[in-house]
């Protein structure tokens, strides 16, 4: 029997659309690549003609609304995400939507209230890529007792000096990021996957440069930290100190360290090494994981699978894409008022 084929339609497409989910998409077999919006029509038809796109839609609502798409891939900022996933749901689309799932916990639990209202469409928030290969092994490590009780966790990410000089960069828009700051999201999704959720959060943020102007030269506040320090409870047990900067330059690589009763485990991403150790050895020592649990990649493949029934979206569900932006809000209320906050769940 012959698949049929699954026309996909992208809205916005930045980097991470070009350089991973067209480039996937193209890879599988019966997906069709129909149509671009972009945001000016000179962009889009950049795009359609580097990657074939059959055509150039001026507006994303035409895109979403045509009889000849199948499924919508979003890679705009964070500002439309919500409108054009749940304008795409409602026009019976599946939804591929790039990460951070939103600007806060209301558009994300919008989104999902979207998709729940749409059961036989398929709905996937991209999944942070950080420790897709070595998933299966810490969730095993963690779940297994290896370690004993999880007892604290230590994440460090940042190894920059500020740029003072730099123009408004979006991420540091908070009309159009909303409450995402740095990959602060990223790794707490990836967290979760073998932590869990959070409960409370108690957030300190800086901002090193108060003002930026934007591309044209005109002044904006900046509202988005450059620097942000997070204790918060695990749902499992154990405390976590989370650090995210732009601001201290020469310091260590990023790395994880998972502190148990029983053991250790340190992750270093940029180097893709694994160690732990246990009570009683003298020091770390390297985990080998088997290729067949190095899971890496696959976003587009999981998605066209699901679309087709044979398989369901893991990585990332709607609803942790609204655990992850729960988070998210509580660490920005927590640091605007000083006060330790909870952190809500579905």
């Amino acid at each position: 029997m012959v698949d049929s084929p699954i026309r996909v339609g992208f809205v916005g497409a930045g980097a991470n659309t070009r350089h991973r989910h067209i480039p996937g998409f193209q890879a599988l077999p019966g997906v069709e690549l129909v149509a671009v919006a972009n945001r000016t029509r000179e962009s889009g038809e950049k795009v359609a003609g580097e990657y074939a796109i059959q055509r150039v839609e001026d507006d994303w609502r035409h895109l979403v609304e045509a009889p000849d798409i199948d499924a919508v891939c979003i890679g705009t900022w964070p500002n439309l995400h919500r409108d054009v996933t749940v304008a795409a749901l409602r026009a019976g689309k599946h939804v591929l939507c790039e990460a951070r799932m939103a600007r806060n916990a209301d558009e994300g639990r919008e989104m999902l209230a979207a998709a729940r209202e749409a059961p036989d469409v398929v709905a996937q928030v991209v999944p942070s890529p950080f420790t897709l290969e070595f998933d299966s092994t810490l969730a095993s490590m963690v779940g297994d007792g290896h370690l004993g009780d999880v007892l604290a966790v230590e994440v460090h990410v940042g190894q920059s000096f500020v740029d003072k000089t730099a123009p408004l960069h979006w991420r540091q828009d908070a009309g159009i990021s909303g409450n995402n700051i740095l990959t602060m999201g990223i790794w707490y999704e990836a967290m979760m996957r073998w932590l869990g959720t959070a409960r409370r959060v108690s957030a300190m943020a800086t901002t090193a440069v108060p003002r930026r102007r934007d591309d044209d030269g005109n002044w904006h506040e900046v509202k988005v930290p450059d620097h942000v320090d997070i204790l918060a409870t695990l749902g499992i047990g154990g405390v976590a100190h989370l650090r995210f900067s732009s601001v201290t330059g020469l310091a260590p690589r990023t790395e994880l360290w998972i502190f148990g009763s029983e053991g250790t485990l340190r992750f270093e991403p940029d180097s893709g090494r694994l160690t732990a150790g246990r009570r009683g050895d003298q020091e770390l020592s390297e985990v080998a994981v088997p290729a067949e649990r190095r899971v890496g990649w696959r976003v587009e493949e999981e998605f066209v699978n699901a679309v087709r029934g044979r398989e369901e979206v893991r990585r990332t569900t709607f609803e942790d894409g609204v655990r992850y932006m729960e988070f998210t809000d509580a660490v920005s209320r927590s640091a605007a008022t000083g006060q330790t906050v909870d952190v809500a769940d579905l």
